[in-house]
């Protein structure tokens, strides 16, 4: 089981999506993986990925090539065991060009509270470094006092 679990009131799907955040945040893919059902299925652009064995391979290229990865979620919306949520997060490719990359997904989840489905949807968008606006240490979560999407005026 993987607290919250459906049905998710506001307050639980806005736990569910800070918690995810702080999971990607932590660049672990095994970790990662743990938050999906066996076979889960993802759209992800316009790659799709099965299962946790894939989902760990697909984060492990993702993250060796978007370097000093940092992003924040918002929850969009939610019903009993559904979550969509909107999110930008910032990296560098090995050249050191800087993007920020804006999408939204859309979650759905096991009774356990496993996210089966994901369906992603991602624009990267290049940057100077001096536009960026998501500073914290990259080897781990937001921290709370950090300014949200929203906050951002993204």
């Amino acid at each position: 089981m993987r607290a919250p679990i459906p049905p998710f009131t506001r307050g639980t799907a806005l736990q569910k999506v800070r918690t995810a955040e702080d999971g990607w945040n932590s660049r672990d893919p095994e970790q990662v993986s743990l938050a999906y059902t066996p076979d889960s299925w993802w759209r992800n652009r316009s790659t799709f990925v099965a299962g946790r064995a894939a989902i760990v391979e697909f984060l492990t290229e993702k993250w060796n090539r978007e370097l000093d990865y940092r992003l924040i979620k918002e929850l969009w919306a939610h019903s009993d065991n559904r979550i969509a949520v909107r999110f930008a997060y910032e990296w560098h490719d090995h050249d050191g060009r800087w993007f920020r990359s804006y999408g939204n997904e859309n979650w759905e989840f096991d009774a356990d509270g496993l996210m089966h489905h994901r369906h992603a949807s991602i624009n990267d968008v290049g940057i100077a470094e001096s536009e960026r606006k998501f500073f914290w240490d990259p080897s781990g979560p937001r921290p709370h006092g950090h300014p949200g999407l929203s906050d951002l005026g993204l």
